[in-house]
């Protein structure tokens, strides 16, 4: 018994001389009777947490084991968020600010330090995780969980997670985000650091948000929450008061040129400009331009013309982008619609031969256009006049006619409209008796000389 005394008093000095904690050696639980006492107060502190008693949870251990053995269990993170929020929101309710304050530093601390030691924490757990969720979590109760919440502060724990994260940030982020970016604007609107930065922030969120729905449609739950998400994504945007045609320009039309070989910038400013309908700012003609001469191609040169049509009315301009649009195209199918959109530009500018020209053109490259006959109709019923005598001259109707048949012949999609106006067009033809004294008589053919020099039957 004597003997066995001395062993045992032996082992405790020796267990006194060798203790260690874990955050001193880089060991999980310590040596010695640290180690001893690291696995002790995990069990107290779980068997609290089981309970949801997180008061006693905090103060039977937990503090104990995340300063001393960081690197016991990943389980020392995941409970000192929920036991610290828990305790939060009871001092809340009790509206004791000094301990909200602390348990709110010592949440954040729980996120620094898991930070610190995520590749050690991650090489333990089953579930790991990354960086950005980390920072998407931290900055998420940063907002929550805070009495004195700072907009710059969140905002870069905010910005960090999304930047890191991606398509895969976890919706509430991107929704804590544009909420952040937007209310730092509005406490400083004369920024424009801050505004080309909510605008940013947009764009990203914007597209990352429908990269996350695109990839969760199987969990309805998170896709409802998602998708509540995407809205408000907009929402913050909209009622920021950052964009607007007047204030986009002002943005960038003065960076255009500096940037004018930047085509991720170029792209950029094109679409935040198409998103607010500022179609017709001089930013967004150059932005276009510009990235079209980097990269031609015969969408973008069709956009162009079309833009230049629509919002400066500029025909020559138009027609230039259209004829490069059809030089760049090598569908026969795309270039017969460039050649209609110029036919309908040069109809609407009462330029008809041109306009009957590209019809032509459109037709040879894809007959099956029926819009384009139906075009090719109105032009003869405009200018139908072809001789000196009027009953002669309605005869072209018939000519006019036969387009519109041939329209409905290759395109049932435009049967309607050509039955309107074979009704419409019907009415204007000669009567039988007009054409008598010509020789003419119904089933007869009918040369239409002039500008339309069609031969037609008389109906």
């Amino acid at each position: 018994m004597k003997k066995f005394g001395l062993i045992a008093l032996a082992l405790v000095t020796v267990s006194g001389v060798y203790a260690q904690k874990g955050v001193e050696d880089g060991s999980r639980y310590g040596h010695g009777e640290d180690s001893i006492n690291t696995l002790k107060n995990i069990s107290i502190y779980s068997e609290f947490i089981k309970t949801n008693n997180y008061k006693e949870a905090y103060e039977s251990g937990w503090k104990e084991v995340f300063h001393d053995a960081p690197l016991a269990s990943v389980n020392t993170y995941t409970y000192g968020i929920r036991i610290l929020q828990n305790l939060y929101n009871e001092a809340k309710k009790e509206k004791n600010t000094e301990l909200m304050t602390q348990y709110s530093n010592e949440l954040f601390e729980v996120f620094e330090q898991r930070l610190k030691y995520l590749d050690q924490l991650n090489a333990m757990a089953k579930n790991k995780v990354t960086e950005a969720d980390i920072y998407g979590q931290y900055g998420h109760a940063y907002r929550s969980y805070n009495p004195k919440v700072s907009v710059s502060k969140a905002y870069e724990l905010l910005r960090k997670a999304v930047d890191l994260g991606k398509g895969e940030t976890q919706y509430y982020v991107l929704d804590d985000l544009m909420a952040v970016s937007s209310t730092r604007y509005q406490n400083k609107k004369d920024n424009e650091e801050y505004r080309d930065a909510l605008i940013q922030d947009y764009l990203d969120c914007a597209g990352y948000i429908d990269e996350f729905i695109a990839s969760h449609q199987d969990d309805e739950k998170i896709l409802q929450n998602a998708t509540k998400v995407k809205e408000n994504i907009d929402g913050y945007f909209v009622k920021s008061g950052a964009a607007d045609c007047e204030s986009l320009q002002a943005i960038y039309g003065p960076k255009i040129e500096a940037n004018k070989d930047n085509l991720e910038y170029l792209t950029k400013v094109v679409k935040i400009m198409q998103m607010f309908e500022c179609n017709s700012s001089d930013a967004y003609f150059a932005a276009s331009e510009y990235a079209h001469a980097i990269t031609p191609s015969a969408r973008t040169a069709k956009a162009l013309g079309a833009l230049y049509y629509k919002q400066r009315d500029d025909t020559d301009k138009a027609i230039e982008y259209y004829n490069q649009a059809i030089e760049l195209d090598d569908d026969k199918s795309s270039i017969a619609g460039t050649y209609y959109l110029m036919a309908s530009l040069y109809f609407a500018k009462d330029n008809y031969d041109r306009s009957r020209s590209c019809l032509q053109k459109c037709l040879q490259n894809n007959p099956n256009r029926g819009d384009a006959y139906i075009l090719m109709a109105q032009l003869y019923a405009v200018k139908h006049d072809w001789s000196n005598e009027p009953a002669l001259n309605r005869c072209a109707y018939f000519a006019v006619i036969d387009k519109l048949e041939q329209a409905k012949k290759v395109d049932s999609s435009v049967a309607s409209k050509a039955n309107e106006l074979i009704s419409s067009y019907k009415k204007q033809c000669p009567q039988p008796d007009d054409l008598f004294m010509f020789g003419y008589k119904v089933g007869d053919k009918v040369e239409i000389k002039g500008w339309i020099n069609e031969t037609t039957t008389i109906r």
